[in-house]
C-alpha cells in the first residue's frame, strides 16, 4: 500500500507558490466588433443543429422522463445538450458518433483520465468482493488513512457528493461551536443544500452593495441565518464577525473560487482569514470538492500554506465515482465521535467508491500531477500569446492542472469582478470548439482541466482552436 504524505512543510510549499504567474493579463487589447460575435454566433448555432441529430432524438425522449431531459440542471442548455455514449482516456464519443475532446473532465472527477486502467482494475477487484457491506471494512479504512495522509488531516468521515460533504462540514461546525449562523462568499457554490444556495450566483439588482453584499435566498429553501461577503476583502469578513461573531458557527469557503472561472485569493488573504477566525472563535472550512488534487498532490490547503479547521472533499478523489468526503483536526471531528453530530449514511463508504480512492491514491503522484500542471502552463503561456497577438480582450488563469480563459481585460477579484465578464463572446467560444470536437463546461464561467490522460497531442489542439476563433474574432 502507497500512502503518500506532504512532501514539503506548508511554509515551504506556499513559497513555491506564486499566483502572479498564474495570472496572464493581455499587453494591448481592443473591443471585438459585437456584430461579428453575434454573425459567428448564428453561424454556430446552425452549425451545432446540423451535427447533433441524434443527441436532438435523445433528448427528446429524454425529457419526458427526466425534467429537461437531464439528470442534473446544469446539464441543459438550449436548445439541446448533446448525449454521450462512452468515453475512454481523454475523450467522449456523442450518440452522434462524434470524437470529443474532453476538457471538462466531470469538473476535476476524472483527474486520472476516463477508465484509468489503475481505477479499473481495482474497481474489478473490489467488485469481485462485494458492492455494499453498510458495516466497517478494511477497504474503508485504507482510503481513510490515504486521504488523511494525503490532504495533512487527522480523520475522515465518507459521503456521497459535494453537496453532502459541505452540509455535513457546517453541521459539525454547529454542533463544536453551539451556534447556528454561517459565513459564505458572495458568488461561491458549495453544493445544493439551502443554506449553500444563498448568493450562489445572485442578480446584482438584489445582491445590495459591492462590500455589504445582501445574503439573498433562492426560492424554494430556508437556509437558516447565513451571512455573506466579497472574497479577497477581509475588511468586509471581520465586520461582519465582529457584529455576529456570537452567532457565527463557521466560514466556508474555497481556497481558490472555481465556481467564477478560476479566481484567486490575493497574497494574504487566506492567511487573515485564518487568522480572523481564530480571533473571534469561528470554525473555518475550506471547500476542496472542485480544487482537492486538480490543487496538486495534497491539495490546495497545503499547497497555498493555509491550514483550515475542517476540508471538504469529492470528485477528484474518486476517479469518477460517486464519493466525497469531509474531515479535519480531531478536535473538531470529535463532535461526530461524542455524538454531538451524529452523521449517517447508507451508502457512505461503500467498496466501489474506496476502491476509485484507492485507484487515484495509487496514479495521482506528484510527478504524474506535476506533469499535467507543466502541460497545463504550456497551453495557458501559448493561449496568453494569441491572445496579445489578437489584442483580445481576455486574459487566462491557472491554478494546478486547471486553466480558464476569462473574457475580461482585469483579473477577477470577486463575484462583482466576475458579473463584468463578457458573456457573448464566453458562449460563442465555448460554442465553437464544441462544434470542432473540444468540449468543456456549458457554465461560461468553468474551467478546463489537464487530465493524467492528456497530452502534448491535446494541448496543441485546445491552443490551434483558441487561435482559429481569435482569426475569426479579427476577420
Amino acid at each position: 500500500m502507497t500512502l503518500f504524505s506532504p512532501s514539503a512543510t506548508l511554509n515551504q510549499m506556499k513559497n513555491s507558490l506564486n499566483p502572479d504567474k498564474y495570472v496572464r493579463t493581455a499587453t494591448n487589447t481592443r473591443p471585438v466588433d459585437k456584430s461579428v460575435v453575434a454573425k459567428l454566433m448564428a453561424a454556430e448555432w446552425d452549425r451545432f443543429t446540423r451535427d447533433t441529430g441524434a443527441s436532438k432524438v435523445e433528448f427528446e425522449i429524454a425529457k419526458k422522463s427526466m425534467p429537461l431531459g437531464v439528470v442534473s440542471s446544469f446539464q441543459h442548455w438550449d436548445p439541446y445538450p448533446i448525449a454521450i455514449a462512452s468515453a475512454k482516456g481523454a475523450y467522449m464519443k456523442d450518440v452522434d458518433g462524434r470524437e470529443l475532446l474532453d476538457l471538462s473532465m466531470g469538473f476535476g472527477a476524472m483527474l486520472a483520465g476516463h477508465l484509468n486502467p489503475t481505477v479499473v482494475a481495482e474497481s474489478k477487484k473490489a467488485l469481485d468482493s462485494g458492492m455494499l457491506f453498510v458495516t466497517p471494512s478494511p477497504i474503508s479504512r485504507d482510503a481513510g488513512e490515504r486521504l488523511c495522509k494525503r490532504f495533512n488531516i487527522d480523520q475522515v468521515r465518507f459521503a456521497n457528493s459535494g453537496t453532502e460533504a459541505t452540509m455535513y462540514a457546517v453541521r459539525t461546525a454547529k454542533a463544536y461551536t453551539g451556534k447556528n449562523a454561517m459565513v459564505k462568499v458572495e458568488g461561491g457554490y458549495h453544493g445544493s443544500s439551502d443554506p449553500m444556495t444563498v448568493s450562489a450566483k445572485p442578480a446584482l439588482s438584489e445582491a445590495g452593495p459591492a462590500d455589504e453584499p445582501h445574503a439573498v435566498i433562492q426560492d424554494g429553501t430556508t437556509p437558516g441565518v447565513v451571512f455573506v461577503v466579497p472574497f479577497n476583502n477581509l475588511e468586509a469578513l471581520e465586520k461582519v464577525f465582529v457584529r455576529d461573531h456570537d452567532s457565527i458557527a463557521c466560514f466556508i469557503v474555497e481556497p481558490v473560487l472555481e465556481n467564477l472561472a478560476i479566481v484567486l485569493p490575493e497574497d494574504g488573504y487566506l492567511e487573515g482569514v485564518r487568522a480572523l477566525c481564530d480571533k473571534y472563535g469561528i470554525v473555518l472550512i475550506f471547500d476542496e470538492v472542485k480544487t482537492g488534487l486538480t490543487a496538486g498532490p495534497h491539495g490546495a490547503a497545503v499547497r497555498l500554506g493555509v491550514q483550515p479547521d475542517l476540508i471538504t472533499l469529492a470528485k477528484s478523489i474518486g476517479g469518477g465515482m460517486p464519493v466525497a468526503a469531509f474531515g479535519g483536526k480531531r478536535e473538531f471531528m470529535d463532535a461526530i465521535t461524542d455524538n454531538r453530530m451524529p452523521h449517517f449514511g447508507t451508502f457512505n463508504g461503500n467498496p466501489l467508491a474506496m476502491a476509485g480512492i484507492r485507484g487515484v491514491d495509487m496514479v495521482a503522484t506528484p510527478e504524474a500531477l506535476a506533469e499535467a500542471e507543466r502541460l497545463n502552463h504550456n497551453a495557458l503561456d501559448r493561449i496568453t500569446d494569441i491572445i496579445n497577438e489578437y489584442e483580445l480582450p481576455a486574459h487566462t488563469v491557472g491554478f494546478g492542472v486547471k486553466g480558464c480563459i476569462t473574457w475580461s481585460i482585469d483579473p477577477v477579484r470577486n463575484y462583482r469582478d466576475y458579473k463584468a465578464t463578457d458573456f457573448e463572446i464566453a458562449e460563442l467560444s465555448w460554442l465553437w470548439s464544441l462544434n470542432r470536437g473540444i468540449i468543456t463546461p456549458p457554465g461560461l464561467d468553468e474551467q478546463w482541466l489537464i487530465s493524467l490522460a492528456h497530452t502534448q497531442t491535446e494541448i496543441d489542439l485546445l491552443v490551434e482552436d483558441f487561435r482559429e476563433i481569435a482569426v475569426a474574432l479579427r476577420a
